[in-house]
Parts: C-alpha cells; structure tokens; sequence
C-alpha cells in the first residue's frame, strides 16, 4: 500500500521555507529598494533644480519690471522683499510672498551682480555658496549664458 503522506517530496513541500532562503529573499527586497530610491532622489533633486532655475527666471522678470517703473533697480538693503509689497506703483505685488528656493531657503539679491546691475543666487541643496551636483549654485547671471 503507497501512502502519499509519507512520501519524502511531500513532506519537503509541507516544511516551507527556511531562515537562510527567507533572509536572502529579504536582502534582494532591500537591494531594489535602495536602488528605486537613490534613483528617486536623484530625480527629485533634478527636478527642484529646475523649479529654482524656472523661479530665478520669474523674480528676475519682477526685478526687471520694477527697473523698468521706477528707474533703478532693488537695493540690497530692500532685497527682493520690496517685490513682494503692495506700492503705488504696484497695487499688486511682483512676487507673491517671500521667495523661497524649493529647499526652503531664501533667493539671495545681489546689486550690483557679478556680471550685470543684479543677480538672483540659488545655494542648492545645501544653502552654502558654492558646491557641486544638487548643492550647486544656480544664479541669473548663468541661465543668462
């Protein structure tokens, strides 16, 4: 009489899987997603780098725009908070609130700029002057290159 209980394949099957299978199963899961997330950042950082390059370009058209009402540009004293109030000449405000970079920190002013009347600087990532990759520094003066 054959009894398929006792049979060796089918009592394999029944044991499950072992600690060894279950933890490599766990190490390929958390390969793929560090991978998915370093690619993410990446993608991200990509993106709030074009946001502040988008942003540098609209404040340097406020900029240009109160040059062009009252003959000169901001001083660094008003900074860009003079675009963000109601004057009048500007019932409403260039820029809408205090411009910030998409890491949160402040747009710096700087008048005169290093190659023109005024420059609009973007730290990056980390909010120091200088560096490199997605800690770059983004200003007017190079989206005008």
């Amino acid at each position: 009489m054959c009894s398929d209980s006792n049979s060796p394949r089918r009592a394999a099957a029944a044991r499950g899987f072992s600690l060894l299978e279950i933890m490599i199963v766990l190490v390929i899961i958390g390969l793929l997603a560090g991978a998915v997330t370093l690619y993410a950042s990446g993608y991200l950082n990509k993106s709030k780098q074009m946001t502040a390059r988008r942003e540098i370009a609209a404040i340097t058209q406020a900029v240009e725009s109160f040059n062009a009402v009252n003959g000169r540009y901001p001083t660094n004293e008003e900074g860009l908070d003079v675009l963000a109030q109601p004057s009048e000449k500007f019932p409403d405000p260039l820029l809408k609130g205090e411009p910030k970079d998409p890491w949160g920190n402040r747009y710096q002013y700087n008048a005169p700029g290093s190659k023109g009347p005024f420059e609009v600087i973007c730290y990056g990532a980390d909010g120091r002057e200088g560096g490199d990759a997605w800690n770059s520094d983004i200003t007017s003066d190079a989206l005008k290159e």
